[in-house]
């Protein structure tokens, strides 16, 4: 039997992002306030700071830098197109308690999240989308097509995947466009035993209300290692921003609003307790930093930086649970009749830029199947050390990673 994979990509696509002042009380109240998403948000669950540590891990004192939200919708949507035991491992995985909340809860959740966040907004684009390309020589199930035009608004488009140079373009053309021609070539050495390729792309824009001044900026050491220092261009100023100390975790937390209902949180831990902050992440733990930050003056040092991250996953999420859908033990009845289909390969892109404008955020993940076969004196504080980023959007997790070597 000819063996035909399963092609499944998710994109998450590039933006720019801006400092805002807001008010503390407002920023308190938004991180409380409840949204449709909230029960999926992956801010909430355990699922994404394990999927931090296990990535970390893998890459020892090396850059890491991924999207929570691609990853889990990813995860979401391939669930359902799961059966039985598969279907049970990636939604546990995803921290969703199947006695307390009905499967058609989590998704519908999903729905209304995507719906919210794809609503215009003042001040920063943020834009959700997906689409799924199908070969019409494989009979994808309507029930599966339904699903995820439904609950997460995806279009639909017939692919002849028997002409994978013309198949590759016509999705890769797709995905430029989505995400402002930020990503190309996603999808490289397309062939002709594909059958579907999933999309899912997210854009964001927006800019600092109080950019950083390039006159500002100066070459500073950044210590990779307390022996090791590489110059980086460091940025300043002297503003307004919110801030807490959490002494439990031995860290200083930094929170730079975008416009918007999104914030960016810088977290440098102190010396030499990098482990002990990263072993003390959960959602719980980024619930009370949105909630303790308070206005503060500080004069904050901050690297200009650029780094990525590209990972396998189907060498990951069996780590944490998810495993089955790598295996012969898979059951994606859900997708199509053909009974002999796994996932064999889960690929996550993702990459960051900031400097005095703003900053940039991308990532993709593929997931390809084939049949079996307080008002004080300035505080300052200076980013010359690794550190922890995090983008959110209310309680929602849009980006995390680790500044290892800027």
């Amino acid at each position: 039997m000819q063996l035909f994979p399963l092609l499944c990509l998710l994109l998450l696509s590039l933006g720019v992002a801006t400092l805002r002042r807001h008010h503390t009380r407002e920023m308190k109240k938004k991180s409380k306030e409840p949204s449709g998403g909230a029960m999926v948000a992956p801010s909430s669950r355990g699922f994404v700071f394990d999927l931090y540590r296990a990535l970390a891990s893998s890459a020892p004192n090396q850059n890491v830098f991924f999207s929570p939200m691609s990853v889990s919708m990813s995860l979401a949507m391939l669930s359902l197109g799961t059966g039985s035991h598969t279907k049970t491992q990636i939604l546990e995985g995803l921290g969703l308690n199947l006695q307390n909340v009905p499967e058609n809860k989590f998704h519908e959740a999903f729905q209304q999240l995507l719906q919210e966040l794809s609503q215009p907004r003042d001040g920063f684009q943020l834009s959700l989308g997906s689409a799924l390309f199908t070969d019409p020589v494989v009979n994808v199930r309507d029930s599966f097509l339904s699903a995820v035009k439904t609950l997460y608004l995806a279009d639909t488009f017939s692919v002849n995947f028997g002409d994978p140079v013309r198949a590759q373009k016509q999705i890769n053309d797709y995905v430029a466009k989505q995400t402002r021609g930020k990503i190309i070539d996603l999808i490289q050495n397309l062939d002709s035993t594909h059958i579907m390729v999933m999309v899912n792309y997210i854009f964001f824009k927006a800019k600092w209300e109080t950019a950083f001044s390039h006159e500002n900026t100066r070459q500073q050491d950044f210590h990779v290692t307390p022996e090791t220092a590489v110059q980086v261009s460091m940025m300043s100023c002297e503003d307004e921003y919110y801030y807490f100390l959490d002494q439990n975790l031995s860290c200083k937390v930094v929170g730079v609003p975008y416009q918007g209902n999104a914030t960016a949180l810088f977290i440098l831990p102190s010396e030499g307790k990098m482990q002990q902050v990263e072993n003390g992440l959960n959602g719980k733990t980024l619930r009370k930093w949105l909630e303790r930050l308070t206005k503060r003056q500080l004069e904050l040092y901050l690297p200009k930086f650029s780094i990525e991250g590209s990972y396998q996953l189907e060498k990951i999420l069996p780590k944490l649970g998810i495993s089955d859908i790598f295996t012969s033990h898979a059951d994606l009845s859900g997708i199509t009749d053909h009974t002999n289909i796994q996932v064999s390969e889960m690929i996550h892109k993702a990459m960051v830029e900031v400097d005095e404008a703003g900053t940039r955020a991308a990532a993709a993940t593929g997931t390809i199947f084939m049949f079996r076969s307080a008002r004080l004196s300035p505080l300052r504080i200076v980013f010359n050390r690794p550190f922890l980023m995090a983008i959110t959007e209310t309680t929602n997790l849009l980006f995390f990673g680790k500044v290892a070597h800027p």
